[in-house]
């Protein structure tokens, strides 16, 4: 099959719902493709369906607006950062870091990751008057367009009109500019995927409104209650909270992804049955237990450092070293050799009190000797309980720890919590998932994402959108500063973001490679002692830890794509094009604007932007291939390349192309109907049908 395609300036969301109609009710759609609702109500009695024009549901000044943004196609295209991602350390990464409105990035994500996030966080303007939120999705209607596009009045699209010009921070223009950006994100959920969303009191009512509009309320799964700080104004009812709303995309698979307390039942049953058939040989259980869960692999990988067993059940050591320099500084003797043991760098991070209580109790791990730093015990049960509480009590660490990241400078204020998102990636089921925040502010999320990988061996895949918002040089003049003359970047959110990765990425990795040389230290001193069954167990152990530790480092990267206006004069406003007219100037565009068309358009047809596409050679012509399609982008394709194409289908078992996709500008009129009819009329030795494709 041979077609014409307008698709750069033609990217939509694509809407499945009117796939499923147009599949089971094709009698309903007109000639030009338009449904007909009343033919599709003659179909159905009113005993089938309630048509009823009243219900109970959320309406705005600029609703309708809204699912125009949501609908309205992409007005840019994406580019890759080459420099960047060319880099060794990021060529095969698969998280992503995309500069860019995220309206736009999210459109054009939504064919290659349709269906693919498994869980959202998202930390939206408040809209508090103070936040820096401005309205700014104006797409420069006039008010006839407006009218005419989404069916509203003059009076009512003029409004609307005024609200994206004069950057309102309405209620109305908060939730005009949510609802597109939510109903694209559920489009990338999974069925059993999770959405979260931070918010304050000033917009929490309309936000949980909204997304029983776009999610469904039947789909709404709970309300966490997260402290934030202390509120000492006594002339008010004191705020100490935030509030993050929970979706689910589909309630009906939420058992799916709220595991974590199946894989922790799991271990403590595993627990029982070892205890029951060795008693109380503590060592034989802990050695059984590891084992099998090394053997369970990756069903139980997010939470397999509970592999540790005393008389009160399973557990692991918990970090006892204070997030920073000042902790509590105090002597602890240990139980066995009466020496005081060593302390951790920053000091303890809870005060003695806590300390006595839990060695009381029994709950201090205190490692072979008083070399050991001693560590509280974390057990499962208490952590299972807690992961399924709606309370989640913060005590801000975050700041300071993005300071000390950052050589002391305060960058960011209120940076989200580390410990917040990871308490809430521990939800997820599989830890070989994309989690997507598409407003990334310092990077959070993918900070988060790679520690809690490191620590738990998972491979969860980061995707962060962030718009490159300027920074003011007299309201943050440290990080102006900084942007400007250490990175030597543009001023903007998104260089910190930027670096902000980099830097996790590489106090990750080098926490892995201690990781490491600790267990290296551990092998030498087994391969000591005698070599008993259990020793070589033991030592294999930890050598398979060491080569995770190795492959959990090459995940901590990162490529940046970023997205770029589409060409000034790129348009098709020709019914069929012809190659004598002269719609756009070709010789403006430079290899980097059809490497930018080339990313696009392969995003568009479902194919992963950190997937490199195979540079294929077609007698000295260069064409590009990945997942069953062929883009043919370059000038000078000739009868010999096409003689060429057609023999490497046929011999090569490893070229298979379903689609044959060329950019129309860069061929005359004869060489697309050469290549067209050749292609179809060829009867490749695969019994490949191949669609031939022109593209503008």
């Amino acid at each position: 099959m041979s077609k014409e395609e307008n698709i750069t300036n033609d990217i939509k969301v694509p809407n499945k719902d009117l796939e499923a109609l147009r599949l089971n009710f094709p009698h309903c759609f007109d000639k030009d493709g338009n449904f007909q609702l009343e033919k599709f109500k003659s179909n159905l009695t009113e005993k089938e369906i309630n048509f009823s024009t009243e219900s109970y549901g959320l309406d705005w000044l600029g609703k309708s607006y809204a699912r125009l943004l949501a609908s309205d196609p992409a007005t840019t295209l994406l580019k890759a950062d080459e420099t960047h991602n060319s880099k060794p350390e990021n060529a095969n990464s698969e998280n992503l870091l995309i500069k860019g409105d995220n309206l736009e990035v999210l459109k054009h994500l939504a064919n290659a990751y349709y269906e693919q996030v498994k869980m959202i966080y998202i930390d939206p303007p408040y809209n508090t008057g103070s936040d820096g939120f401005v309205y700014e999705d104006d797409r420069k209607f006039t008010v006839k367009e407006l009218q005419n596009l989404i069916g509203v009045d003059a009076e009512k699209a003029k409004r609307i009109l005024d609200f994206t010009k004069q950057k309102s921070n309405s209620h109305s223009a908060w939730l005009t500019f949510m609802y597109p950006r939510l109903y694209i994100a559920k489009q990338l959920l999974k069925e059993d995927g999770v959405i979260f969303i931070s918010i304050d009191d000033n917009e929490v009512a309309q936000l949980r409104l909204l997304m029983d509009e776009v999610f469904g309320e039947e789909n709404f799964v709970g309300e966490i209650i997260w402290q934030t700080a202390t509120d000492n104004n006594p002339s008010q009812i004191g705020i100490e909270h935030e509030y993050i709303i929970c979706f689910s995309k589909n309630i009906s698979k939420q058992d799916e992804w709220e595991i974590e307390s199946e894989k922790g039942s799991l271990i403590q049953d595993k627990y029982y049955s070892l205890k029951k058939e060795f008693a109380i040989d503590l060592d034989k259980i802990q050695l059984e237990l590891r084992k099998w869960i090394r053997i369970q692999n990756g069903i139980l990988s997010g939470i397999a450092h509970y592999s540790y067993v005393d008389e009160k059940g399973v557990y692991y050591p918990g970090n006892s070293s204070n997030t920073k320099p000042g902790g509590y500084q105090f002597e602890i003797i240990h139980p066995i050799t009466n020496k005081s043991c060593k302390k951790p760098d920053n000091g303890w991070r809870w005060p003695e009190k806590t300390f006595i209580e839990a060695k009381e109790n029994g709950d201090v791990w205190f490692g072979d000797d008083e070399n050991s730093v001693p560590k509280i015990k974390k057990r499962i049960d208490t952590v299972l309980e807690k992961l399924k509480s709606n309370y989640y009590e913060d005590n801000r660490y975050s700041t300071a720890e993005l300071k000390k990241l950052f050589d002391n400078k305060k960058l960011f204020d209120n940076p989200k919590s580390i410990n917040l998102i990871k308490h809430l990636l521990k939800f997820i089921v599989s830890t070989n998932n994309f989690i997507l925040d598409f407003f990334a502010g310092s990077g959070t999320v993918g900070d988060a994402v790679m520690q809690l990988n490191a620590e738990d061996g998972g491979n969860r895949k980061y995707i962060l959108v962030q718009i490159p918002e300027p920074i003011d040089s007299k309201k943050n003049k440290i990080a102006f500063n900084f942007v400007k003359d250490e990175l030597k970047a543009e001023p903007t959110i998104f260089e910190i973001t930027k670096e902000r990765l980099i830097r996790s990425s590489k106090k990750t990795n080098e926490q892995l490679d201690l990781k490491s040389e600790n267990l290296k230290t551990k092998i030498a001193k087994l391969k000591t002692e005698l070599q008993t069954g259990e020793t070589k167990i033991e030592i294999n152990n930890l050598q398979e830890q060491i080569t995770q530790d190795l492959k959990l480092k090459t995940q901590n990267n990162f490529k940046i794509f970023e997205t770029t206006p589409i060409w000034e004069d790129y348009d098709f406003e020709a019914e069929q094009f012809d190659s004598t007219q002269t719609l756009f100037d070709i010789g403006k565009l430079s290899d980097g604007d059809i490497k930018a068309l080339l990313t696009t358009w392969k995003t568009y047809d479902g194919i992963a932007l950190t997937q490199e596409l195979e540079k294929i050679d077609l007698s000295g012509y260069t064409a590009y291939y990945g997942n069953g399609k062929l883009y043919l982008m370059n000038k000078g394709f000739t009868t010999e390349n096409l003689k060429n194409l057609l023999e490497k289908i046929d011999s090569d078992k490893n070229f298979s192309p379903t689609s044959i996709i060329t950019f129309g500008y860069h061929f005359e009129s004869k060489n697309l109907r050469e290549l067209s009819e050749n292609v179809k009329s060829y009867s490749n030795k695969k019994n490949i049908d191949i669609d031939f494709i022109t593209r503008y």
